[in-house]
C-alpha cells in the first residue's frame, strides 16, 4: 500500500526567542515491510538539517535557530510503501525467554522506564494472565487482548506524563497509553517489549477494521512490538486489539515515548507559546504542508 503524509509544527511565541535547538522525528521508518519513497523537511525560518540516526535506530533531524524569532514552522512531506507484516506461525516455548542470548539482546527492552514502571496491580494482572500459558506468541496475544479489553480509549483523558499504574487504576487512556501499560505488563514476565511511534491510517485510531478513502487527518499513533525468541519483532496494536497492518506508518521505536516524541527543543526566551499541529494521511500524494490554524492573539501574555 501507497501511503502519503504530510505534517506540519506551528508555534508562535509572545516574545522574540533565539538559540532554539530542536530534534525531529518524523521520517518513515525504511526497514522491514516498510519502504520510504520521499521524504522532505522545510523549517521557517530557513536553516540546515544534521541528520542522524539513535542509538535505537531511528533518523533524527537537528536543527538549530541563532536569531530572534517569533514563529517556528517545521513542514513534513513523505511517502512510504507498506505491506503486512508476517506474524510467527511456529509455538515458542515459554523456556526461551530464560535463555541468555536472548535477554542480552532484548536487555534494554526488559527494564521498567519511566512511563512503564508498573506497581504490584498490573505485575499481578500480567501474571494471571500469562498463567500455566507455555506458548511465548499466546502469552503475547493474552497480554495485548487483556489491555484492549480492559482499558477505554477516551481521548483526552490522560497526559503524556501519566504513570501506568494511573492508566490502570482509571481503565482508560489513549493509545500511547494502551502501548505503555502493555510493554510494562510484558516486560514484568520475562518478555522484551519497546514502544512504536508512528501513525495509522483511520479516521478513527480504534478502528483497524475500518477502510478508509482518500485523506484524512490524523494523531500520533503508537503500538508496541515484543519480541519473540527465534523470529524476531512483532508488531501489535492494543488500541486496536490486532496485528500491525499496512495502514500502519512506523516513525521509530525505543524503550517508551520519551525515546520517539516528534519534535522536542530548548530555547531562551519568555516560555509562553501557542502550538499548532496537523498530520494528514491519503492514498494519494500530498506535495503542499498547510499552516494549522492558529492566531497570533491565541498565544498567551
Amino acid at each position: 500500500m501507497r501511503l502519503s503524509l504530510r505534517y506540519t509544527a506551528r508555534f508562535l511565541y509572545a516574545s522574540p526567542v533565539w538559540d532554539s535547538h530542536n530534534l525531529l522525528r518524523a521520517c518513515p521508518a525504511d526497514a522491514g515491510v516498510q519502504r520510504l519513497v520521499r521524504y522532505d523537511v522545510d523549517i521557517e525560518p530557513t536553516t540546515s538539517l544534521f541528520t542522524f540516526y539513535d542509538e535505537w535506530g531511528t533518523r533524527v533531524d537537528a536543527f538549530g535557530i541563532r536569531d530572534p524569532h517569533t514563529e517556528l514552522v517545521v513542514r513534513v512531506a513523505a511517502e512510504v510503501e507498506t505491506a503486512e507484516p508476517q506474524s510467527p506461525a511456529a509455538t515458542v516455548p515459554r523456556t526461551a525467554l530464560a535463555d541468555d542470548e536472548y535477554r542480552n539482546r532484548v536487555w534494554g527492552f526488559l527494564r521498567a522506564t519511566r512511563h512503564t514502571a508498573a506497581g504490584g496491580d498490573i505485575v499481578e494482572a500480567a501474571r494471571k494472565t500469562v498463567a500455566g500459558v507455555d506458548d511465548v506468541v499466546a502469552m503475547v496475544e493474552n497480554v495485548e487482548r487483556m489491555v484492549h479489553d480492559s482499558v477505554e480509549y477516551l481521548p483526552g483523558s490522560t497526559t503524556v506524563g501519566i504513570d501506568v499504574d494511573d492508566v490502570w487504576e482509571s481503565r482508560s487512556g489513549v493509545c500511547q497509553d494502551f502501548s505503555h501499560l502493555m510493554v510494562a505488563m510484558l516486560r514484568s514476565v520475562g518478555i522484551g517489549a519497546r514502544y512504536v511511534s508512528g501513525y495509522f491510517y483511520a479516521a478513527d485510531p480504534t478502528r483497524a477494521d475500518h477502510t478508509e478513502e482518500g485523506e484524512v487527518v490524523v494523531a500520533t499513533h503508537a503500538w508496541v512490538e515484543a519480541a519473540i525468541p527465534g523470529f524476531g519483532w512483532w508488531a501489535l496494536d492494543p488500541t486496536n486489539g490486532a496485528p500491525v497492518g499496512e495502514r500502519h506508518v512506523k516513525i521509530g521505536h525505543g524503550r517508551d515515548y520519551d525515546d520517539v516524541s516528534p519534535l522536542r527543543g530548548v530555547y531562551y526566551g519568555e516560555s509562553e507559546h501557542e502550538l499548532a499541529a496537523e498530520v494528514t494521511m491519503s492514498t494519494r500524494t500530498i506535495t503542499t504542508a498547510r499552516l494549522p490554524e492558529l492566531e497570533a492573539a491565541q498565544v498567551q501574555q
